[in-house]
This record gives structure tokens, C-alpha cells and sequence, in this order.
């Protein structure tokens, strides 16, 4: 599945209604993981502390990996965000085989005004317990006119 955009952080692109606007490529971006019971809603989840069931072991930490070098462009008239790929979580025997739901968002070091900006839905669990966990961004971003 792609990459889908919560529809507050859409909003808030444009009129700043949830928090001060977003610094595409000021702010800090993470990525964490979730386990199969999140489940996302893109109509109502606003900030970090909506998430539940973050995915906990070794080689994790609570609130995910940074992801580098943020940016927001226009190509063809589709607004994208785009960024580096964030780090690996290493495997390690006493990871975590539970992620299911990846989430990108807006780490203002309050959960309560971190912004959710898009989650993918693995399909299917995933984890560090057997080998190295890569996620990625699609090639061309995440799309504002992405839809689920």
C-alpha cells in the first residue's frame, strides 16, 4: 500500500489550523511503527498521542527514527513531500516481529502537537527479530492528492 495522508496534516499545509505551519525542511520528521491493532484513521488523527500500540524491543525507541533531509515540491502539479529514507532498525533476536503500520510525522517534542503527516500499512507484520527492518519512502513522495 502507499503512503497515505492524514487529512489534518493536508489542512493544516495550508491554513496552519492545528499547530504552527509546518517547516518542510526545518522540522524534524520520524517515522515510527505500530503494530496491527493502530488503526489509522485519517479523518480524526491529528497529532502523535492519537497513535496507540507503538511497537516496543531492542534496537526500537519510542517515537521512531528521524528521517533526514525533508522537503516539499511541485512536478506536474502534484505537491509532494519527499526525504531521505530513515535509518535501519537492526536486527536483534529480542526486537520486535509486530509492526504493521508505519507512521510519518511532525516531532515538535510534545506529543500533543505532533503533527501526523501519512501512514503505510505493511500488510502484513513485519519486524527486526530475523533480519534488518528498512522502511522507505516511495520514490516520488508522498503525493496531497494520495487517497485510501
Amino acid at each position: 500500500m502507499a503512503w497515505v495522508p492524514y487529512d489534518a496534516y493536508l489542512e493544516n499545509r495550508y491554513t496552519a489550523e492545528y499547530t504552527a505551519a509546518i517547516d518542510h525542511e526545518g522540522d524534524t520528521f520520524k517515522i515510527c511503527i505500530c503494530t496491527v491493532t493502530y488503526t489509522p484513521n485519517r479523518a480524526t488523527h491529528i497529532y502523535y498521542d492519537d497513535l496507540t500500540n507503538e511497537v516496543t524491543g531492542t534496537n526500537y525507541t519510542a517515537g521512531g527514527n528521524e528521517v533526514a533531509n525533508p522537503d516539499v515540491g511541485v512536478a506536474a502539479n502534484v505537491v509532494t513531500f519527499d526525504a531521505d529514507d530513515p535509518a535501519t532498525w537492526a536486527q536483534d533476536g529480542s526486537g520486535f516481529n509486530d509492526g504493521r503500520i508505519a507512521v510519518l510525522y511532525k516531532d515538535s517534542g510534545v506529543d500533543g502537537t505532533s503533527n501526523l503527516v501519512a501512514y503505510n500499512d505493511f500488510g502484513s507484520s513485519k519486524g527486526n527479530v530475523d533480519g534488518d527492518l528498512a522502511i522507505e519512502l516511495a520514490a516520488d513522495g508522498i503525493s496531497a492528492e494520495s487517497s485510501a
